[in-house]
C-alpha cells in the first residue's frame, strides 16, 4: 500500500540546505520515493516554511530509506541548515 512522507521545513541556511536537498532527493528516488510537491505552500496557520511531499510504495520503503546507512551522512548535511518535521503516513 502506498505511503507518504511529509516534510515541513523552515530553512535557516539556504546554501547548506540546498546541498542536503540535492543529495537526499536522489536517495529518496533510490528507495522508490517520488516527489509530489516541493516548495512553498499556502500557510493558513502557523510558522512553518515550505512543504515537501513524497510518495513511496509502502511505509516499509520509507523506513528503509530513513534507516539506511546511506542516509546517515546526508542527514548530517542539514544539521544547522533547517528545522524539519517529518511524518510517514499510510495512504
Amino acid at each position: 500500500m502506498p505511503a507518504f512522507m511529509i516534510v515541513q521545513v523552515t530553512i535557516s541556511d539556504d546554501k547548506a540546505y540546498a546541498a542536503y536537498r540535492d543529495a537526499v532527493v536522489p536517495l529518496i528516488e533510490k528507495f522508490g520515493g517520488k516527489s509530489l510537491r516541493n516548495g512553498k505552500a499556502e500557510r493558513l496557520e502557523g510558522d512553518a516554511g515550505g512543504i515537501a511531499l513524497f510518495e513511496f510504495p509502502s511505509l516499509e520503503a520509507i523506513h528503509s530509506f530513513w534507516n539506511s546507512n546511506e542516509y546517515v551522512p546526508i542527514k548530517e548535511l542539514r544539521r544547522g541548515a533547517a528545522k524539519l518535521d517529518i511524518w510517514a503516513v499510510p495512504a
